[in-house]
């Protein structure tokens, strides 16, 4: 397989979850500001021109953080990237869409490219930073007393990582459950592998 990702971005919830399952795979890495994930190789490939983009062995191209994550559960269901418990599973799949398409897709995405949203970039990344803190405290509340995202390690926990990890670079404090969180996947032996790898320590 083939993976195209950028370092520090959401494309490292799926490095992580390679890494977990313990997948071969080859890593392309994206210089996102250079523009390389808007050359016409890549576009051939995702023509959307988005992060990450999983190559499989067949050549078909799965180009969605939500999809790649469901993707690799269903196909190592050995793995347990996904509660067996059914209610547990779609709370997993719930939390996973909130982090992609909420804190990161709403928030985030403020934060990081204001200029998408009007005249007024510092009133947009105040924006970005308050609608990222209230979901933050939302997911507080929701992984209280668990161990991770909904008990068992999950996809969702890859999503969660990596905007707590955003959270933590951009000096935002996190609440207590999601900081607890957030320390105990940095010691996962897979997270600290993919994180040496993107080049932090």
């Amino acid at each position: 397989m083939k993976f195209y990702m950028t370092p520090g971005s959401c494309s490292t919830g799926i490095h992580i979850l390679l890494e977990e399952i313990g997948l071969v795979f080859e890593a392309y890495v994206l210089n996102l500001p250079r523009g390389d994930h808007l050359k016409p190789e890549y576009l051939a490939i995702n023509p959307q021109g988005t992060i990450p983009t999983l190559v499989l062995d067949d050549g078909t191209a799965l180009t969605d953080f939500v999809g790649i994550a469901t993707w690799l559960a269903q196909t190592y269901p050995r793995r347990k990237l996904l509660p067996d418990d059914p209610v547990l599973a779609d709370e997993a799949r719930a939390m996973l869409a909130f982090c992609t398409r909420h804190i990161h897709g709403e928030a985030f995405r403020r934060v990081f490219t204001p200029d998408r949203y009007g005249p007024d970039p510092d009133a947009t990344i105040a924006e970005g930073h308050a609608i990222a803190a209230s979901a933050f405290e939302t997911v507080d509340r929701e992984i209280a007393g668990r161990e991770y995202a909904v008990g068992p390690f999950s996809i969702a926990d890859a999503a969660l990582f990596y905007v707590e990890f955003w959270a933590d670079k951009i000096g935002m404090a996190l609440p207590l459950n999601c900081s607890s969180h957030y320390q105990r996947m940095k010691a996962r032996p897979a997270v600290r592998q993919v994180l040496a790898e993107e080049g932090y320590r």
